[in-house]
């Protein structure tokens, strides 16, 4: 696998490179700016960006904007720095799949490669039946096992190969969207574990979940997944049996997300998706996605 870097800090280069070496097995490519970045993909071929937002000669906005028309097929995570959230939620909408702040780096970066790829990985199987899909609902009821819910992703992504959603990227933040709502339903929801004031590294984190699962109430609550997709729209409605949280300061479009997880959860799907609500208690989300055609003859 080849990885591209870009980004102005060499230092903030050496950290993320040293990062994805020391857990992935891959060739990395690095670039100052967007130009150079541009001209190693040209030269390079990789299969990932890993850009900053906040560069000399061309920003990672235009960055992102510029790859998602030429190389669609390329996934692009973004660094942010602190304050640079509403600059994020731009690129997200104009094609990247993801983001990290460089805060986090240490604690997420490579999590989040590794949910990016593995979702593109999926996106790249052929699928051919799906494409005849007329109209389908479903729905899961889904124990607390965080490790089926990638596999419930990649089962509805392949399902929305009936969409006509521009190209496979789209299709690929859709997913990425998915898990972040289901993650949210699991970790914060169901198991209450939260990233702020809680364990403060991933793989306690992760532990914390782990453990409530066995113990009540926690063990006895459940996901709901309900799913209508036809080729004109997806609607996925998300149910944790969980308290709930005060989802509206997180959909305001004035208000930054918070270091909380969910927080980021968030800008995620709002830039991803073409609607997204909570039930009053804010442990139901509803997550809509429209086919391009549709939205084309709206705007005509």
């Amino acid at each position: 696998m080849k990885m591209l870097i870009v980004d102005d800090s060499p230092m903030d280069r050496a950290l993320a490179s040293g990062l994805i070496k020391r857990r992935m097995d891959c060739q990395i490519f690095e670039a100052s700016n967007g130009r150079e970045g541009l001209a190693k993909i040209e030269s390079d071929h990789p299969d990932f960006v890993l850009t900053d937002l906040q560069m000399p000669e061309m920003n990672g906005l235009e960055f992102v904007s510029i790859i998602k028309d030429r190389f669609p097929n390329i996934p692009v995570i973004l660094m942010t720095a602190q304050g640079s959230e509403e600059i994020a939620s731009q690129a997200l909408r104009h094609g990247a799949a993801s983001y990290v702040p460089k805060r986090r780096l240490a604690d997420d970066l490579i999590a989040t490669i590794q949910r990016v790829l593995a979702t593109a990985r999926e996106e790249r199987r052929q699928s051919v039946l799906m494409h005849h899909l007329a109209e389908t609902e479903t729905r899961f009821i889904l124990q607390n096992d965080p490790n089926v819910l990638p596999l419930l992703v990649s089962y509805l992504l392949d399902m929305l190969r009936c969409m006509p959603l521009g190209d496979e990227t789209e299709r690929l933040r859709v997913g990425i969207a998915l898990e972040e709502a289901l993650n949210n339903s699991y970790y914060h929801g169901n198991m209450e574990v939260s990233a702020n004031g809680g364990p403060r590294d991933r793989k306690s984190y992760e532990q914390l979940a782990e453990q409530r699962s066995a113990e009540s109430p926690y063990c006895d609550r459940t996901i709901d997944v309900h799913v209508w997709i036809s080729p004109a729209e997806a609607r996925f409605i998300i149910r944790d049996e969980g308290p709930g949280f005060a989802w509206q300061q997180h959909l305001d479009h004035q208000v930054a997300p918070t270091q909380q997880s969910y927080g980021r959860g968030i800008v995620l799907m709002r830039s991803s998706m073409d609607e997204v609500s909570y039930n009053e208690q804010g442990n139901e989300v509803t997550l809509i996605k429209r086919s391009v055609s549709i939205d084309e003859e709206e705007v005509d």
